[in-house]
């Protein structure tokens, strides 16, 4: 798989090249940006997925929903409707997105749209609602028609910004380079217990400048929860078969965390964002039933939740003991203040 992809180098050269004078293009004001009065928040990445995004939209949420008018504006991968489109509580991720969905589902009074055109996306919001203060952009570090007020970029400890390169040959959706337009960088999945030294080995190799501050996040997973009521969680799940059904851009992490609390652990991978069919249903309880033990059951990810809930797949998602596993981000206390301050006072002063 390496040598393939170093046969693609060129490609990715040239790819880089196109991402770079684009850039290039906004940073001269060829390509024109636009800033809004509202405070804006982007969580991006430098990487194409499975950086964290999602619990790093909702660590945000849960530490401004209490004292500020607060929206999301998202792409809307993969959903099958155009334009803009706002969010309401019989939303599916057919009409805006597994991601978007989550934080409807989880977050009832917040303000949920998708629009690929994010200038566009942020005029209806402020046409919606006149009294919006803050708005996050959901994998908007690229989008550059629109200028964050703060701009956050997300990469994973396991495979790390500077270690990558650019499409094809790598996983980079533009030269390492372009982290220089963030103003906060996560590195997240740490280890909990990551060291002082690793951490200046790694703050080293960024080369912070002066604007930027590096915070190391980490996953902080949750407790099973039955997705049909009628399921029980077993009381020893050390002695439990787990079929865990992911579609999600890296499985990696959460293999790691469950496979030393059950018995047995298989992966069922489907590609990123996979809209699940029946036909897959049929696929899922078939390797569900193939597990030899006594006591198992199916977990996922809540984005696979997410598009587990539509009316056709129904009666699977009943009759098998299906639960999904939340996940936060986390950083240590110490960090965790400094970030907040930080995102506090950027948000008081707009």
């Amino acid at each position: 798989m390496q040598s393939i992809r170093l046969l693609l180098l060129p490609l990715s050269w040239m790819y880089g090249a196109i991402t770079f004078l684009r850039n290039k293009f906004y940073d001269w004001g060829i390509f024109k940006t636009v800033e809004f009065s509202e405070s804006i928040i982007s969580v991006g990445n430098l990487s194409a997925g499975g950086t964290g995004k999602t619990p790093m939209i909702e660590y945000l949420i849960e530490l401004f929903q209490d004292h500020y008018k607060i929206a999301t504006l998202s792409r809307g991968y993969k959903r099958k409707t155009r334009g803009f489109y706002l969010a309401t509580s019989s939303s599916t991720a057919a009409d805006i997105g597994d991601e978007p969905l989550q934080f409807k589902q989880k977050y009832a009074s917040l303000l949920v749209a998708v629009d690929a055109n994010r200038k566009r996306g942020i005029e209806q919001l402020k046409a919606l609602s006149n009294d919006l203060q803050l708005i996050l952009l959901d994998d908007a570090f690229q989008h550059r028609k629109v200028r964050a007020g703060l701009s956050i970029v997300l990469s994973d400890y396991s495979n790390l910004y500077y270690t990558d390169r650019v499409l094809p040959a790598g996983n980079l959706r533009e030269f390492a380079s372009g982290i220089k337009r963030a103003d906060i960088i996560i590195v997240t999945k740490t280890p909990p217990l990551i060291s002082p030294i690793e951490k200046r080995i790694i703050l080293k190799k960024i080369h912070l400048l002066d604007y930027q501050r590096v915070y190391f996040s980490f996953i902080r997973y949750g407790n099973p929860i039955a997705i049909n009521k009628e399921h029980k969680l077993p009381d020893d799940v050390s002695k439990t078969a787990v079929l865990l059904l992911c579609g999600i851009a890296n499985p990696t992490d959460l293999q790691k965390h469950l496979t030393p609390l059950v018995h047995e652990l298989k992966l069922l991978q489907y590609a990123d964002h996979h809209d699940y069919t029946v036909q897959d249903m049929l696929e899922i309880s078939a390797e569900f039933e193939k597990l030899p033990a006594a006591q198992k059951l199916i977990i996922t990810t809540e984005k696979d939740y997410m598009r587990l809930q539509k009316s056709e797949l129904d009666e699977w998602v009943k009759k098998l003991p299906l639960f999904y596993i939340p996940i936060k981000t986390d950083f240590n206390e110490k960090e965790k203040e400094e970030l907040n301050l930080q995102l506090a006072n950027y948000v008081r002063r707009n």
